[in-house]
């Protein structure tokens, strides 16, 4: 078994980053992702504390799986701390990641254009975009003996999202009569026919693998049943005149509903939805759907021309004239004055809105104010479709928006929770836990090892014992550091 350092992703399900030795001076490193809310690494590193905080001497490479903020964002400091190695990852993020970088450093860094430009310049001199199914050598010390090979595979988490496997080749394999040794590092996989996407594949064999578990205590509804639960919810919030909010993540998770309420209006285009106060009446051709983050406007104009990315079921609507993300009651907010503007019109309105907006942790971004404006009135609804982290203002909210006198704190200040809050855990970009146990299950080759990170301690335990209890030869661990 080969020595994997995890420096992420070990005491919650953010700031993913995992190190593999290929041999005692020489290592890759996979991920290198931003902590949110309380999560932090074993040595401290977290949300206010963001420097690399382990040694890079070893490191020959990057593999970036996808790239949602929680496995990238701390890459601008990667390459601060003097990283200069190729960073790998699928062409589809490789085209998204620029934008990722450019936002996290804005938000976080600074908004020098001079500066934010000579990092951008320099992550992309050092971008080594790869297509699915093939293998590239990884460039390795001089004078070594060691091999090392990369191969990419559908995650089917966002378009572009990637597990990927190292073929290893050293002098301690070959002493065990192993041709070769290989290890795998899901990132985040995804649920089967999630919207655009490919469903993701088990590969043949690992002998090694490093599986998140986001929900590896609990399965997901199917496809159907969230879609017809996502439209429910909708016109109940709609129906009491008010706005519905959706935090969602401006990458992936944006698109992904966009894509679903595209078909929603498509087939109910007509359908009225009663205000139960004033009697009126709204049909879902009518509805306002606002999205208000220019950085998923960016990502899905980066999405519409990636359509050959896109699965069989999206190129079908493509073909029948239909256009997923973007349709006739779809309103963008752009400038900061625009979504001021938004944010109070939408306060003294009766006329019911969607508004999708980042974060989708509630943890910053555009929906902290709409949050503010609105959480207070009992016409309204909060909607999460993502996981919740604990410490963030998203975990608080529903933890307490059904208490007496529930409040959520923003800059300080406590905002009380009278608006209705309800969370469609379905809805998901990550796995279920029949999914986790599948993508090992359907390995002809079952790992000797299994390690398991990027989940709440619950979620680990439970996956850990259903694999132990089918596989009573595999090792499976769950990391502390």
């Amino acid at each position: 078994m080969l020595t994997i350092k995890h420096h992420g992703a070990v005491q919650g399900v953010t700031g993913s980053c995992h190190e593999l030795f290929i041999d005692e001076q020489q290592s890759v490193l996979i991920d290198c992702g931003l902590f949110q809310g309380a999560e932090t690494s074993g040595s401290g590193a977290g949300a206010n504390r963001l420097e690399i905080d382990f040694d890079l001497s070893a490191v020959q490479a990057l593999l970036v799986t996808h790239v949602h903020i929680d496995h990238v964002g701390r890459l601008p400091y990667l390459l601060a701390a003097g990283f200069s190695g190729p960073i790998y990852c699928s062409k589809p993020s490789a085209k998204l990641l620029p934008l990722v970088i450019e936002d996290a450093l804005k938000v976080g860094v600074t908004r020098n254009a001079s500066i934010i430009q000579a990092c951008l310049d320099r992550l992309m001199s050092q971008l080594v975009p790869m297509h699915y199914g093939e293998w590239v050598t990884l460039p390795l010390a001089a004078g070594q003996t060691s091999q090392a090979q990369l191969k990419l595979y559908q995650a089917g988490h966002i378009l572009g999202s990637a597990y990927g496997v190292f073929r290893v080749v050293n002098e301690a394999i070959k002493a065990r009569g192993k041709r070769y040794y290989d290890v795998l590092f899901s990132g985040d996989l995804g649920a089967p026919y999630s919207p655009l996407l490919n469903a993701p594949k088990s590969p043949y064999r690992a002998d090694q693998v490093v599986i998140e578990s986001t929900y590896g205590d609990r399965n997901h509804e199917n496809r159907a049943l969230r879609r017809r639960n996502l439209q429910k919810s909708i016109e109940r919030a709609l129906s009491d005149g008010g706005c519905v909010l959706i935090p969602a993540f401006s990458i992936g998770r944006t698109q992904e509903l966009l894509y679903e309420l595209e078909h929603i209006i498509h087939q109910h285009k007509t359908k009225a939805i009663s205000h139960t106060r004033s009697g009126k009446t709204v049909h879902w051709e009518d509805i306002d759907i606002i999205i208000d983050s220019p950085l998923a406007s960016r990502f899905t104009e980066v999405y519409k021309t990636l359509k050959s990315a896109w699965d069989k079921e999206a190129k079908a609507r493509l073909n029948a004239g239909r256009h997923p993300l973007s349709f006739e009651q779809l309103t963008t907010i752009d400038s900061h004055e625009s979504h001021l503007q938004t944010v109070d019109y939408l306060k003294r309105q009766t006329r019911p809105a969607i508004v999708i907006a980042a974060s989708g942790m509630c943890a910053g971004g555009r929906m902290v104010n709409y949050l503010k404006a609105l959480l207070g009135d009992a016409r309204n609804d909060v909607l999460f479709v993502g996981y919740q982290a604990a410490g963030t203002p998203g975990r608080d909210i529903l933890r307490y928006h059904d208490k007496a006198g529930g409040y959520v704190m923003f800059d300080g200040v406590k905002y009380p929770i009278l608006a209705q809050v309800k969370q469609i855990s379905g809805y998901s970009a990550h796995a279920g836990q029949k999914d986790l146990i599948n993508f090992i299950k359907r390995m002809r080759v079952k790992p000797e090892k299994v390690h398991i990170v990027h989940g709440d301690d619950n979620a680990k335990a439970r996956l850990k014992a259903l694999l132990e209890d089918m596989y009573a030869d595999m090792k499976v661990v769950i990391p502390v550091a």
